[in-house]
């Protein structure tokens, strides 16, 4: 089937952005449209959403926003590698502490950029990921090996991040979908892990050691 006349490059990459910010999302969208060999075959605005949207479109790679209502984007990622093995994953913040790194590179995501980036670079880092070779921005990577190995596990991470702010026990669980009791013991595993008397100074210091 011939792709004259439809205005796509023959060989386009398929892209979904995932962003909660729309005004960023659509001025993305417009701006890596412009690229011959990039299509935006779908946009969300959530972690449920990029990955129902990822599932119907089969996009050949997902630009994930770390922090969307719903599911983080490493969480997306992760659900990703296991229903859609084909997708690669990259994510975008404006948030690169060390640990996000760390998760993200667990959870097998190829690229972890700066929102700072141009479209420019995220078009250059879209293709790189697509061939299968990761990108890692610099200053992230250097930040994440001086701060040392977490004792933390990449679920304690995670709820200590939602601890950090003050969050009840009753909105963490709802967050990423878990019981309290469950919850209450992933928190007190990583406050005594830390050395911590309890969630809300475990997560402090785990922010401040660039593990969260």
């Amino acid at each position: 089937m011939s792709d004259q006349g439809t205005g796509q490059h023959p060989a386009a990459i398929r892209v979904l952005l995932a962003d909660d910010e729309h005004l960023i999302r659509g001025a993305l969208a417009a701006l890596l449209a412009l690229e011959d060999d990039l299509s935006i075959v779908a946009e969300a605005a959530s972690g449920p959403e990029a990955l129902a949207m990822a599932r119907a479109h089969r996009p050949d790679v997902a630009v994930l926003d770390l922090q969307m209502p719903g599911a983080d984007g490493v969480r997306v990622a992760v659900a990703l590698r296991d229903s859609l093995p084909t997708c690669r994953t990259m994510i975008v913040t404006s948030h690169g502490r060390p640990g996000h790194l760390k998760r993200a590179l667990a959870a097998g995501v190829r690229g972890f950029v700066p929102k700072t980036a141009s479209a420019e670079q995220l078009a250059e880092i879209i293709r790189t990921v697509h061939r299968g070779s990761r990108y890692v921005d610099p200053e992230l990577a250097a930040d994440a090996i001086s701060a040392g190995d977490s004792p933390l596990s990449a679920r304690e991470a995670e709820l200590l991040e939602l601890a950090a702010d003050g969050a009840p026990i009753a909105e963490i669980a709802e967050q990423a979908s878990l019981t309290q009791g469950t919850v209450r013991n992933y928190l007190s595993a990583a406050a005594a892990k830390l050395g911590a008397e309890n969630r809300h100074t475990a997560a402090r210091m785990a922010r401040e050691r660039g593990w969260i």
